[in-house]
């Protein structure tokens, strides 16, 4: 496992069980509730961290019965990456991406929209997949996921104490509404960023060698961004992905024109397709 991963992972549990702790004094809490509910934040986010991230994007785990082709071709580059197979989900959306998650690789899950599938071939394809089984490989996905689930449950504290400040108004507390308010939404953005971009160049160089043709990946990544630009606006709203879970996806699914958006996790793509026409040579 990677020592930075594992490092960064730490990290971020340290940080929940601190802010958690913080707030029960803010909020006049017993510190032991509090305490109690992020050893079990932690204890279900690291065990049970592939299983929330398939819900809160809707994926459906995909037997080999219903995807023969796509089950094939995975097993083929996880041989070559030599990693176990990981599972296979399917999210239905039209937005083409995909993302990977999971604790470690022998409980890893690859998930793609629908939307891929539709527009890539088979070289295409098969570059985002090593894409994201080298994040497996190299365990990015366990930070990757764990800081996922960290933004959202800020996320979720900040939406609580807003409808508390609401229902008990004569108590109040003007301290707890700047942390919950301000602070929770910005640490959230912080966590996202705290997801080395470099991680992501790393994941497209190890494809590159894992396919052995950086080029298709390349034409994977260039078509990404098309689609992104020119159809961005007219995305519904289902197709939008929560903002927490942005980092996860090999192309960013955020509007530049949005906040989360100009706070990407992601290097520019051009840069990543720059770098893979040079492997070619």
């Amino acid at each position: 496992m990677d020592l930075g991963n594992l490092f960064k992972t730490g990290l971020l549990f340290t940080i929940l069980i601190g802010i958690f702790y913080v707030l029960s004094i803010i909020f006049n809490v017993p510190p032991y509730l509090f305490l109690i509910l992020s050893g079990l934040f932690v204890i279900g986010s690291y065990w049970f961290s592939d299983s929330l991230v398939l819900a809160m994007t809707r994926a459906q785990i995909l037997s080999e019965d219903q995807a023969p082709e796509l089950h094939m071709r995975i097993t083929h580059l996880a041989n070559r990456a030599g990693i176990p197979k990981p599972r296979i989900a399917i999210v239905n959306n039209p937005t083409p991406n995909a993302f990977a998650t999971g604790r470690s690789p022998g409980k890893a899950v690859i998930a793609v929209h629908t939307g891929l599938l539709q527009i890539m071939n088979s070289e295409e394809l098969d570059g985002v997949l090593a894409h994201e089984l080298s994040h497996i490989k190299h365990w990015d996905t366990l930070t990757q996921t764990v800081a996922a689930l960290f933004a959202s449950a800020i996320m979720f504290i900040s939406r609580m104490a807003f409808f508390f400040s609401y229902t008990d108004r004569d108590n109040v507390n003007p301290l707890a509404l700047l942390v919950t308010w301000i602070v929770a939404p910005i640490a959230a953005i912080l966590v996202q960023l705290a997801i080395s971009r470099s991680r992501e160049y790393a994941a497209d160089k190890s494809a590159a060698e894992i396919t052995g043709n950086p080029i298709g990946l390349a034409r994977a990544l260039d078509k990404l961004e098309t689609y992104s630009r020119s159809s961005a606006r007219y995305l519904s709203r289902t197709s939008n992905p929560n903002p927490s879970l942005s980092h996860l996806y090999i192309s960013n699914p955020l509007s530049a024109n949005t906040l989360a958006g100009l706070f990407s996790t992601h290097p520019p793509i051009q840069e990543r397709i720059a770098r893979l026409q040079r492997m070619s040579y």
